[in-house]
């Protein structure tokens, strides 16, 4: 059976792709979120489980979130943060690490690899990120000022 060409039937089909166009415009417009929109609305998520102590699922989160940016010092500070509180203390020192690779004077990292060394007893490491942050904070942060008690509240329980 041979189909017929016919104005109306070519008007009809005009119509239908330029619908379809459309429509398929308007789906791919409505799910597409900007990559930076969602690595944000997984940060928030993820902080709020980290307020919460919902250590697990702030890591997923944490995760998810690295790998949609993982030049993020801050995600990869509270990824680290969540899994030292969690107790996976050298998964947290390595991603401590990678923040402060990425930047070099990030505060929190500081203070919370202090933090960590610590909990494992190496105050000469922890000191080191300690003086890392008199340095940063000549006139006082609340980082240094969180490591320096740390660091003198192990001293008083030797």
């Amino acid at each position: 059976m041979k189909i017929r060409s016919s104005p109306v039937r070519q008007s009809l089909l005009s119509a239908l792709c330029v619908a379809t166009t459309v429509y398929h415009g308007a789906v791919i417009a409505a799910d597409s979120v900007p990559p930076a929109s969602v690595h944000q609305d997984t940060l928030t998520e993820a902080r709020a489980a980290v307020k919460a102590e919902r250590w697990p699922e702030a890591i997923k989160l944490l995760e998810q979130a690295i790998d949609r940016s993982p030049k993020d010092a801050d995600a990869f500070n509270l990824l680290a943060y969540s899994q030292r509180k969690s107790g996976q203390i050298e998964k947290a020192l390595k991603n401590y690490k990678i923040a402060l690779k990425i930047d070099p004077d990030h505060l929190g990292a500081h203070e919370y690899i202090g933090e960590a060394y610590v909990l494992l007893g190496n105050a000469k490491e922890a000191q080191v990120h300690l003086k890392h942050l008199e340095r940063l904070c000549p006139k006082g942060c609340e980082e240094r000022d969180d490591l320096q008690r740390a660091i003198s509240e192990a001293k008083k329980k030797r």
